[in-house]
């Protein structure tokens, strides 16, 4: 445990380094702190500090920065939020609205990337693959739409090529008998049903519910976006990041594979609240200089996915930690107005 003496200096040599990006000497903690303390004095608490291992000493410099140890300890006890202001939070509101699942998600990483000037990641949620309605659109002789709307609201889009030509009233049918006895079920549960149905219907409409059902079972199959990622390019401009080429080759390859970060996203959907990875304390944060701030959201009462902000292990956390529990209850908000999203 740290005297308070020992707090405000660690929690001021943070501030100031954070603000400032340049290791902070006793001179500068003196000044800042508050503390009628001697530059001498300040020293010998830094000298402390750093045998505990929550500020270190860059060899270039005669300044200290904050370890992955110190960076834990001031978030998790010495934090003071920063409320957002009015203005941001309008242009929040405005942005992510009851839409479109998949569009309210990329909102949510716009608005996270556009606020903090870092990267904006959400975790999406697994798709329903069952419909709330299907609709058939001739397009011409032996080429039909099949329009699917999920039950979170989401639009898909297949052609199907029969083998025959279907007139307008045919497919009016063949789209009510499927709404009428299968809406709200997945696909693949259909496939079985309907099999041992057909046998009662024409041929010439067996045919075509059938391959509307294999249609809409590729659909809900396909590899859709497990993560929606914004403003990855503004990690170029933080020196911490950009400046050593291993490093920066490290952090694009997370963004391009992916499977690292839904590893944390996923992980970080089992926890309440706001949480805090820094990079350098555990093996989950794949990069010692990046840290990552996430929360859930969800949909009546359930968490369905993640989402948060990746940036530099010298961001303001008072900040960014507002801006991700903001967008996250936004999002639960807009989807759970949605009626839910596929889960």
């Amino acid at each position: 445990m740290l005297d308070r003496r020992a707090q405000t200096l660690l929690k001021t040599l943070i501030e100031r380094y954070i603000a400032e990006g340049h290791p902070v000497g006793s001179r500068a903690l003196s000044r800042y702190s508050g503390l009628e303390l001697s530059p001498a004095t300040v020293r010998n608490v830094m000298a402390d500090l750093e045998e505990m291992g929550l500020i270190a000493s860059p060899h270039t410099s005669a300044g200290r920065v904050p370890t992955p140890k110190g960076y834990r300890l001031f978030v998790d006890t010495m934090l003071t939020m920063r409320p957002i202001d009015v203005g941001e939070a309008e242009q929040m509101q405005d942005r992510i609205h009851p839409d479109q699942p998949q569009r309210v998600l990329t909102a949510a990483a716009q608005v996270m990337s556009g606020l903090t000037r870092f990267a904006g990641v959400v975790m999406t949620p697994r798709r329903n693959s069952a419909f709330r309605q299907l609709e058939f659109v001739r397009l011409g002789e032996r080429r039909i739409l099949l329009i699917i709307v999920t039950p979170d609201g989401d639009v898909q889009n297949r052609i199907l090529l029969t083998e025959r030509d279907y007139s307008p009233s045919q497919l009016v049918e063949a789209a009510n008998y499927l709404n009428q006895h299968y809406a709200g079920l997945e696909f693949s549960s259909i496939r079985g049903r309907l099999a041992s149905e057909l046998e009662r219907l024409r041929d010439d409409m067996s045919a075509l519910m059938s391959s509307a059902v294999e249609a809409g079972s590729l659909a809900a199959e396909e590899d859709v976006e497990k993560v929606v990622i914004s403003g990855e390019h503004n990690l170029l401009g933080v020196a911490e990041l950009a400046d050593n080429m291993d490093r920066l080759r490290r952090l694009f390859e997370l963004f391009e594979q992916k499977t690292r970060l839904l590893q944390l996203l996923d992980l970080s959907s089992r926890a309440h609240g706001v949480q805090i990875y820094i990079g350098g304390e555990s093996d989950l944060v794949p990069m010692d200089a990046m840290s990552l701030v996430t929360a859930s959201y969800e949909v009546d009462g359930k968490v369905i996915g993640t989402l948060g902000v990746i940036g530099p292990t010298r961001m303001a956390y008072e900040r960014v930690v507002p801006i991700v529990d903001i967008t996250a209850k936004l999002v639960s908000t807009a989807l759970s107005y949605q009626g839910g999203s596929g889960s």
